[in-house]
């Protein structure tokens, strides 16, 4: 799975700190924080006829990871959502967006990791494309990395911060097999994610999830939940091992820029009968749905 250019990206506006900029001209200082260190938190955001779905909860999923990160200020929720307002204003976008929210510590005033070197409060980044759902409908093929996700008392990863290599480690194993993504186990070698996305399996009928141990608590991945609990489908959070993907009936994925993805290969081993299953397309339906109709408006 690689994504492809969009056109229609060509020339796009930047938002860096309010200053809207074409692409090629959007700069970021080489003492901002995330380059000195990805010392950042981020969120991705997608855009569906005006409005972005489950946007408070990515926004305070930002503040409290920046709050744990110990950022000196934050903005307001009213800064962030005014900021991609004009972003998507300045590039005539209603639909089919993903937004990526990236907020750093901020400009040192010479390099260095202490965060005392920030005195000029956070960076505000805010990228939006065209972008459809990446992960393809017909179904995924996962390997399993080498690379483990850490537990909480090495970093926890409710903190959503941009220091992402050990995904890109993972996400190189993966292209190398030549799968779509890669599962990443805790330390205990329990199925914590991807190196994207969550996942859930199901097995007679009942949905399964990794808790939230190694992973983050993910958005798309509480609503699938919402949407279980509200339609009577049993769903359960556990430790999982590998063996329970390998046999379940059905395994898929989610997450705010793939939406929910089936997956129908992992390790060598066919999942089910090899297609996306039924609980996967009815929930994916049902997400769907509820993502066109509800949010908060950002285009008019």
């Amino acid at each position: 799975m690689l994504q492809t250019f969009d056109e229609r990206n060509r020339d796009i506006l930047v938002n860096i700190d309010g200053e809207l900029t074409h692409r090629d001209q959007a700069r970021i200082s080489p003492f901002d924080s995330a380059v000195q260190g990805g010392d950042a938190v981020w969120e991705g955001l997608r855009l569906y006829q005006g409005r972005i779905f489950k946007l408070d909860e990515h926004l305070q999923r930002l503040r409290d990871s920046a709050k744990a990160l110990a950022f000196e200020s934050v903005p307001t929720r009213e800064h962030i959502v005014g900021e991609i307002r004009r972003t998507l204003a300045a590039n005539g976008m209603r639909d089919g967006v993903h937004v990526r929210l990236t907020l750093t510590r901020g400009v040192k005033f010479t390099s260095g990791m202490d965060p005392r070197l920030n005195t000029s409060g956070p960076t505000l980044i805010v990228l939006a494309e065209h972008k459809a759902p990446v992960y393809a409908r017909s179904g995924l093929t996962l390997v399993t990395s080498a690379v483990r996700r850490p537990p909480p008392d090495c970093l926890d990863s409710r903190i959503h911060h941009a220091n992402l290599i050990p995904s890109i480690l993972a996400k190189i194993e993966a292209n190398g097999a030549g799968a779509d993504d890669a599962i990443m186990l805790d330390t205990r070698g329990f199925v914590a994610e991807t190196n994207a996305t969550h996942l859930f399996l199901v097995r007679g009928g009942e949905l399964r999830t990794p808790r939230l141990v190694a992973c983050p608590a993910g958005i798309t991945r509480a609503t699938v939940l919402e949407i279980a609990s509200g339609s009577g489908w049993p769903a359960t959070e556990a430790d999982l091992p590998l063996a329970e993907f390998y046999a379940a009936d059905e395994v898929f994925c989610t997450g705010t820029m793939g939406e929910l993805a089936g997956v129908v290969h992992i390790d060598g081993r066919t999942i089910g009968d090899g297609s996306v299953g039924p609980l996967t397309a009815r929930l994916s339906l049902a997400y769907a749905e509820r993502a066109a109709s509800e949010g908060v408006r950002v285009v008019e």
